[in-house]
């Protein structure tokens, strides 16, 4: 008899238990969709409340104009909104509300030229129980199209879609909550890294600290190398090119960067530490003359167009433009960004829907001097390519960013670059106090590559919980401990792990590992 007692107890109390835990999510349930008549008695300026849900957890999330989905992980209270942001364009947004909240704020950039509502990280953030915001960034699609002849989208993408994300955030936050949070933060890798970048320039104010990776700030640069590149191998008419270097070639091209450069520092392991001491000689893969249509070596053209791409991009006045593309990068599979024989198609609508305002342009008379057309329009003021921080770091902010040193869509030493450009124009021979780069080797653009590329930047490595291997983490602590990070160490796809140094530190191998030095 007191066994069965036993056991009804267990039983009722187990019952219990699930019953106390359905009774908190129901209490959240109903205080979330209670959330959507609270919103709209606020009246948020210029804002329409799409819909409050509070969805299972596990639930995909899909919306119109969005190009990712992702399924929720934790339960949450789920907010779509509307911006109008001028008179003929607005953004479409998103505020995920955990029931576990940790009094912090989060925004999330985008991607390419996407308005796409990044679904995985706003998953990845909560996860971490950070109150968090995405948008569309004010149009729907990979592509120029919607700004044609509509600057005010323009503008959204270029500058305003992270400022209306984070004043209506922060304002949803407060009416669900009941307090406005701690802390703000922000991330975001690429297109999500140059919107970090001009925040943190134009809106001061709007985060206290910044994961900006990657940046494809210098935008107008960015796009008119990227042009170039596949103008040196011939596009658009590249395989009839005696310059056209089809991708299989790409992979003994790489092979051979990595014959000369691999074991410049001191171990060979497959990947470039340091591409900018990386002297590559294209003359060591010219075919001979007793070699026919060599399926592993390159002619005189070809070798003549690698010198190019391996060589920095300077304008029509001499002045550097863009840095060169990283030796190493070749393996990646994004090397058809700019290498595949085609013209970027990014380039070809900039030019042609933005900077020239025209639905048809001959890109066969695309050049060098497109830049200076580029550089007085500066469409959208895309640029962001300024090194006056001092607003930023005036008020406390502190930004990190990263970059992939097999990165084939940016190269890595466009940081290094804008690293620099600060660091004159604030007169600060180091940015220790407010902003430090991390470069990563072996990693590609944003992620992925054979370098120890997870450090909690994406959703692909959330699992990593500790600052010393979560870049987000690393940054709570920089903003509310004072606790600067030196090193963020890195995680491999084959588990293998490695530091990873803040600039103008470096990655240095003692025999046995690498360590960073100064």
């Amino acid at each position: 008899m007191e066994f069965a007692v036993g056991i009804l107890s267990k039983l009722l109390l187990s019952v219990g238990v699930l019953s106390s835990s359905w009774n908190v999510n129901e209490e959240a349930r109903s205080n979330c969709l209670a959330l959507k008549s609270s919103l709209q008695a606020l009246r948020l300026e210029n804002t329409t409340i799409l819909d409050v849900s509070y969805p299972r957890v596990a639930s995909r999330m899909k919306a119109r104009g969005t190009c990712f989905s992702a399924a929720t992980t934790i339960p949450l209270c789920r907010v779509q909104f509307n911006a109008i942001t001028s008179d003929t364009s607005g953004i479409e947004g998103e505020v995920w509300l955990p029931d576990e909240w940790n009094a912090r704020f989060m925004a999330f950039g985008n991607r390419g030229l996407s308005g796409c509502i990044p679904y995985d990280e706003l998953d990845y953030g909560s996860s971490l129980k950070f109150a968090v915001v995405a948008s569309n960034s004010g149009h729907e699609g990979d592509t120029v199209l919607p700004f044609f002849q509509n600057p005010e989208v323009l503008n959204d993408f270029s500058f305003r879609s992270i400022h209306i994300e984070a004043v209506i955030g922060k304002q949803i936050v407060e009416a669900y909550y009941g307090r406005p949070q701690d802390k703000s933060y922000y991330l975001g890798c690429s297109t999500g890294g140059r919107q970090g970048i001009k925040t943190a320039l134009q809106y001061p104010g709007d985060f206290d600290g910044i994961i900006a990776g990657a940046p494809a700030a210098d935008f107008n640069h960015l796009l008119h190398w990227t042009g170039m590149l596949s103008r040196y191998i011939g596009a658009p008419k590249a395989p009839s090119s005696p310059s056209f270097i089809p991708v299989e070639s790409w992979k003994f091209i790489a092979k051979e960067v990595l014959r000369q450069c691999d074991g410049i520092d001191g171990v060979v392991d497959g990947i470039v530490d340091e591409p900018d001491a990386c002297d590559f000689r294209p003359e060591a893969l010219l075919c001979g003359t007793d070699v026919v249509n060599g399926k592993h070596c390159l002619t005189v053209p070809q070798v003549e167009a690698l010198r190019k791409i391996y060589s920095p991009l300077y304008g029509v006045d001499g002045e550097l433009l863009y840095p060169r593309y990283d030796p190493g990068a070749e393996g990646s599979p994004l090397i058809s960004f700019a290498l595949s024989g085609s013209f970027p198609p990014y380039t070809e609508e900039w030019l042609k829907y933005v900077v020239l305002n025209v639905t048809d342009y001959d890109i066969d008379n695309y050049a060098l001097q497109h830049h200076v057309l580029m550089d007085t329009i500066n469409p959208g003021g895309i640029s962001s390519f300024d090194g006056d921080f001092s607003a930023f770091r005036d008020r406390g902010g502190k930004l990190l960013t990263y970059h992939g040193r097999a990165d084939a869509v940016i190269p890595s030493g466009f940081s290094k670059r804008l690293y620099n450009l600060i660091s004159r124009t604030l007169s600060m021979p180091s940015l220790d106090s407010f902003y430090r780069l991390f470069n990563v080797p072996g990693m590609d653009h944003c992620e992925d590559g054979i370098g120890a590329s997870r450090f909690g930047q994406l959703p692909a490595s959330k699992s990593l919980n500790d600052s010393s291997h979560n870049i987000i983490l690393a940054l709570v602590d920089w903003v509310e401990n004072g606790v600067a990070p030196d090193v963020i160490i890195g995680t491999a796809r084959s588990g293998a792990t490695r530091e990873h140094c803040r600039y103008p530190m470096k990655s240095m191998w003692n025999g046995s590992s690498f360590r960073c030095q100064g």
